[in-house]
């Protein structure tokens, strides 16, 4: 299960990236990879495969955190912020993996790579996600 946790966090790297540089998806992918050691396949076409998913949609995925992030402007809310909750929300839409596995991912990746804050803040994103029926 590990490889499903790495590869959701070389996704959200991957997003964040192309977000921040402004590159597209496949090169800031490329300098994910390139800056990983040892993936096991599995890792790199799962991280791949959300990460593209994830940036197509990401569209779609901005209307949802606007609708749900009330007194929050999407340019407030910060890039990793954004990037994970991106990720999150594709994967729910998915709905191949269990929304409390995505949902409890999600707040991992934002106490690791955020904060306590930004954690409870995707939590109550998700969270009234989850409950709004979509």
């Amino acid at each position: 299960m590990a490889k499903r946790s790495t590869a959701r966090r070389l996704a959200m790297q991957a997003l964040y990236q192309a977000e921040s540089a402004g590159l597209g998806i496949d090169d800031a992918l490329k300098n994910i990879f390139s800056s990983e050691q040892k993936l096991i396949e599995a890792t790199v076409s799962f991280a791949e495969k959300l990460a593209r998913a994830a940036w197509a949609d990401r569209d779609e995925s901005d209307r949802i955190i606007t609708r749900l992030a009330i007194d929050w402007p999407l340019d407030r809310i910060g890039k990793v912020d954004r990037s994970i909750l991106r990720l999150a929300l594709h994967e729910l839409k998915a709905k191949e993996t269990p929304a409390s596995v995505v949902v409890d991912e999600a707040v991992e990746l934002a106490k690791k790579y955020s904060s306590q804050e930004a954690a409870r803040f995707i939590n109550g994103i998700l969270g009234t996600y989850l409950r709004s029926g979509n």
